[in-house]
């Protein structure tokens, strides 16, 4: 069988990895590795590459940057050259970029089989470009691989066949339990200064968040007085580095360390270690949860409801004093640690494998 492995983004890349790590040491797997380059900068894409020692790419389409719709547009028009001359037996997606919805275009006209891995998953906010991605992603796809029962439940409330649904677990928590042994925590957070020390870590990208500039003040306002109480590490998207520098707010909070975009071993090492972590990620609020890091999501809804009915994770938008209030409180709690979601065991890329492979 080949299947054509296809990422594009940074949160795409550690999905993709236990699945072409799993399938080299299977010989009914001859796979291919295309990378659209929707993330094109070494921080964004490159560096996570070697950390996840994943080869060069066998096919690169160069996108770059530009808006969602060219991005899409442009991913279409390579790959389809690229599906024409490779004959692949499926197209294997992941995550909800835009490059995700572009490669399942892109397949699906032509009748190769999609699969989407980490399929079902609904915020049920349509202002937010990675729902309408991963929603019309599903109903392009031949094989739904989801991370939990909600995404099976949501796929047959739109009427999914149920043949087609498939429950396998978090393949980031794959290449989580990968990345942990490989890992020196004590190092890495000697070298940010924090080693012994307690700390929390912030991330921030979605536009929602950076593009306004009265909400990032608010958001930048809050961290600064969590900061007070607790030291926050910040590696900073290059999106929101610009918007900071925009609005004049790159110094307003003291206590909050601006930090450029770290590797993905220094951030699961610093992750591992942190006493909170605020994000507006998708992905971390997966990893949090693993790890047993309380998370707080500046955001007013997630696509992950799993984070938060396991205990880990809560919502607190971007009012300012929600997310101070949250912060103190989950500072001062004694509550047990979040338990993880069957089947986040590091072994989902396994089972996406062994049904493909039927």
């Amino acid at each position: 069988m080949r299947p054509l492995l296809i990422s594009g983004a940074r949160p795409n890349f550690m999905k993709i990895a236990p699945l072409y790590r799993g399938m080299q040491g299977r010989p009914e797997f001859d796979p291919l590795l295309v990378h659209t380059g929707q993330h094109f900068d070494r921080a964004m894409s490159g560096e996570f590459f070697d950390v996840l020692e994943l080869p060069t790419p066998d096919v690169h389409l160069g996108i770059g940057p530009g808006s969602q719709a060219w991005q899409i547009a442009e991913v279409i028009k390579r790959l389809e050259p690229v599906l024409v001359d490779t004959r692949p037996d499926v197209a294997v997606v992941v995550g909800d970029v835009s490059s995700t919805l572009a490669a399942s275009i892109a397949a699906a006209t032509l009748d190769v089989p999609v699969a989407h891995v980490e399929a079902g998953l609904r915020s049920f906010d349509w202002t937010m470009p990675e729902e309408r991605n991963r929603v019309l992603t599903d109903r392009l796809s031949s094989y739904l691989f989801t991370p939990s029962a909600d995404g099976d439940e949501n796929l047959l409330a739109e009427g999914i066949d149920r043949d087609r649904i498939h429950m396998v677990g978090n393949v980031m928590i794959d290449s989580l339990e990968w990345m942990l042994p490989r890992l020196n925590p004590a190092g890495v957070q000697e070298s940010f200064g924090v080693a012994g020390l307690p700390y929390g870590l912030v991330t921030l990208h979605r536009p929602s968040n950076v593009d306004s500039s009265a909400v990032l003040a608010g958001i930048v306002a809050a961290l600064g007085e969590v900061a007070a109480e607790l030291p926050l590490l910040f590696p900073v998207h290059p999106r929101t580095a610009q918007r900071l520098e925009t609005f004049g707010l790159a110094s307003h909070a003291p206590g909050l360390r601006a930090l450029p975009p770290t590797s993905y071993d220094q951030f699961v090492a610093l992750l591992a270690g942190a006493r909170l972590v605020l994000t507006d990620s998708g992905g971390i609020q997966e990893e949090a949860t693993a790890l047993g890091v309380p998370c707080l999501t500046l955001r007013d809804n997630t696509e992950r409801p799993i984070t938060i009915s396991c205990g880990g994770n809560e919502l607190v938008g971007s009012d300012p004093e929600r997310i101070v209030a949250a912060a103190q409180r989950r500072l001062r709690s004694s509550a047990a640690a979040p338990t993880r979601p069957p089947l986040w065991d590091g072994k989902a890329a396994g089972r996406i494998l062994d049904v493909l492979a039927r």
